[in-house]
């Protein structure tokens, strides 16, 4: 079958904004695991939901639910090349047992497994980088396709967790459905053993958690499930459940004041503000200004994490134009009203170096400012003024349909000589 969900969706689901995610946690905190996954399914996020699963210890119990309410809810598996055979095998084994019919195995970049992890050996020195190069980054362009995916998450695996409630609204305005939030072990078990599912190769052999083989380790009798994940080491998630800036995600349980303004609506913002000292091989989803990336260039090149480039008047965006494919987004600051140079480097950006990514305007953006921004190529706003704010959300703005200075080759000027200047 094919990969399903050619194109992004929008992210914000009304029905869910309209319950609350409170009140829908209100409603369903005693309803057992299977009402949730089928009220998710078919009432929260009809044909826009997606599991993604480990195929681990517990997998079985989650994917048995799955198929008893819609077996062609698309399931990945991360498979990150790093797997026991014994799990690669454990998917198989699943899939025919079950009958899942649409299961996806998604696969890192084989350009930044050469870039990153020539040797295979990152795990060993780097685990928190492996894990976002093999299961973070390739896991990204797929949960940005759906409204919600659905977690095999519990309570009683970490501290962090133990407050996991059925549903959470994310920072980037998606659902996580968690079905066996209340699920103990004892739990897990139970249901296993009276549905007659098959167990993974591994679990009798003392792995109760499991993942790539490099990091995964049996437990001793009476410790913690989850004890041998990257044992050793102060790391308790692989990266999948984390937040932008890192953390662990935390579900919203209010409306959260946004001020990044893109698409037509003002969403959660994946970037943080930049803070100096800033290690340029650890950081990520910031916005590196223009002369701290030159000095060390070689560095955030070779950081495998999501990065934006803050410009400020004065830089020349020439100096990055062989780097530019590097950032996720480009971050042009306005200090005021009054200085205009942004305009241009946005106008360079766009027509000169064929910059396709995010250009935002950051910085002192007032209403009146925005649509000569949105004509010089800007698509992403961030916005602290109040009266701005209420323009953008009534879509009140001033028009522009004379132009005395044209952007681009599409705009004829007002004149008297507007021959001067065709449309091409």
């Amino acid at each position: 079958m094919a990969m399903p969900k050619l194109a992004p969706v929008p992210v914000a689901n009304e029905k869910l904004r309209a319950l609350g995610i409170l009140a829908l946690n209100g409603m369903f905190d005693e309803m057992d695991a299977v009402g949730v996954l089928r009220y998710a399914i078919n009432e929260v996020l009809p044909g826009d939901l997606a599991i993604v699963s480990s195929f681990g210890a517990d997998s079985a119990v989650l994917l048995h639910m799955v198929a008893q309410v819609d077996r062609s809810l698309p399931v990945y598996f991360l498979e990150t090349g790093k797997h026991f055979p014994e799990t690669l095998a454990y998917v198989e084994t699943l899939k025919r047992t079950l009958g899942l019919i649409n299961v996806h195995a998604i696969h890192p970049d084989p350009n930044d497994v050469k870039r990153f992890d020539p040797n295979g050996d990152l795990w060993e020195t780097d685990p928190d980088s492996c894990c976002h190069i093999r299961k973070t980054e390739p896991l990204e362009p797929i949960t940005e396709q759906y409204g919600g995916w659905v977690t095999g998450r519990k309570r009683y695996q970490t501290a962090e967790r133990g407050v996991l409630p059925h549903f959470e609204l994310t920072s980037d305005d998606r659902i996580k459905v968690n079905p066996l939030a209340y699920f103990s072990d004892a739990d897990v078990v139970e249901y296993r053993r009276t549905h007659n599912l098959p167990e993974h190769p591994l679990y009798a052999k003392g792995y109760k958690s499991i993942g790539c083989a490099p990091c995964t380790s049996a437990v001793a009798e009476g410790e913690d499930p989850r004890a041998g994940r990257w044992r050793g080491l102060n790391k308790k998630e692989c990266g999948i459940h984390y937040d932008f800036s890192g953390a662990i995600a935390n579900p919203m349980t209010a409306a959260a004041r946004h001020t990044l303004w893109k698409d037509g609506a003002f969403i959660a913002d994946p970037f943080k503000e930049w803070a100096e000292g800033t290690n340029p091989s650890e950081a990520r989803y910031v916005h590196v200004p223009m002369p701290e990336f030159l000095a060390h260039r070689a560095e955030y090149l070779a950081n495998p994490h999501p990065l934006g480039l803050l410009v400020s008047p004065g830089d020349k965006i020439e100096d990055v134009a062989d780097d530019l494919a590097r950032f996720a987004s480009v971050a042009i600051r306005f200090p005021a009203f009054t200085d205009g140079r942004g305009y241009s480097t946005a106008r360079l950006l766009v027509e000169r170096l064929k910059y396709a990514g995010e250009i935002r305007a950051v910085g002192d953006v007032l209403q009146d400012q925005i649509p000569h921004m949105r004509r010089c190529g800007f698509n992403a706003l961030v916005v602290s003024h109040e009266p701005t704010r209420q323009a953008l959300l009534e879509n009140r703005l001033p028009e522009m349909a004379l132009f005395y200075q044209p952007v681009g080759v599409t705009e004829v000027p007002l004149g008297t000589r507007p021959f001067l200047r065709r449309v091409s």
